[in-house]
């Protein structure tokens, strides 16, 4: 396939250039995609943000150097770190001990390999979806920044909604739903610091806000819509998963760089039987 290709492609020049600064706009233009697009497929397929894959690999680079002699001072350099401090902070994170201890015999450090793309699309479950032509409307509701490093956002989107829940937020939020019901936004997405703005929000409210909430206009679009059947968090984020890794490739469709959005019917969103929908933008 040419964006497996693409993706490799993409890799390879990580690597080549792994001592450089991340020009993320360059390494997508390799994977024949937007940067937005990029991102958003690699943290998928891989569970990891770029940046922390080329974080893991420069760190993995630089043990190597250190048991072969050299300067801390020059290693911190070399990968990008501004002083030693930062450089040895992180590598402690990474591999357990100091970069001087790591000089000693019998040290055990921990390797990240490279990573390359071998996917195969099983499609052991039916992905019903629809397309959806929607013009340009506008959400209000609650935001807060989320972050991607070591896939944090799996557990501080449902936290966030927990906490709306415990101070009436997502009350207040229920009783403006329109007729598709309360909706989860993902925006805003930063291409070098791993984060993004999600919002638990409903659709067209003309009235004035309370304190801490915000209007967002989202942009007209074409979606793939698809149902996921299932308790929340899991099932919508295995459905999440799913269209990255498997309807994405398989379909030729990219990312349209726009807000996803999940749409939430009233019910009991714990229940085996739960129906929601995630809201794909997309283009050819």
């Amino acid at each position: 396939m040419d964006w497996l290709h693409a993706m490799n492609e993409a890799v390879d020049y990580l690597e080549a250039n792994i001592t450089e600064k991340l020009d993320i706009e360059k390494v997508a233009k390799l994977a024949l995609s937007s940067p937005y697009h990029f991102q958003r497929m690699y943290h998928m397929i891989t569970g990891i943000t770029v940046a922390e894959y080329v974080r893991r690999r420069r760190l993995t680079l630089a043990a190597q150097d250190i048991i072969s002699g050299e300067k801390v001072i020059n290693v911190a350099f070399k990968y990008g770190y501004e002083t030693p401090e930062a450089f040895t902070k992180a590598f402690g994170k990474m591999h357990g001990m100091s970069p001087t201890a790591a000089r000693e015999l019998g040290a055990s450090l921990k390797a990240y390999p490279k990573l390359s793309f071998h996917i195969s699309i099983k499609g052991e479950k039916d992905m019903n979806y629809r397309i959806v032509d929607k013009e340009s409307f506008i959400v209000v509701g609650k935001q807060r920044r989320i972050s991607m490093a070591d896939g944090k956002n799996f557990a501080q989107v449902p936290a966030f909604w927990q906490d709306c829940m415990n101070d009436g937020s997502y009350e207040w939020i229920c009783e403006k739903a329109g007729e598709l019901g309360v909706f989860g936004v993902s925006k805003d997405f930063d291409k070098y610091k791993d984060e993004f703005n999600y919002m638990i929000a409903v659709e067209n409210i003309t009235e004035d806000l309370p304190e801490g909430y915000i209007s967002v206009q989202i942009p007209a679009a074409m979606w793939a819509v698809f149902e996921s059947i299932g308790a929340l968090p899991q099932a919508a984020q295995e459905l999440t998963r799913r269209i990255f890794t498997e309807w994405l490739p398989s379909t030729g469709y990219q990312h349209a760089c726009a807000p996803e959005l999940e749409i939430y019917p009233q019910g009991d969103m714990y229940s085996k039987d739960y129906r929601c929908e995630i809201w794909l933008p997309i283009k050819k």
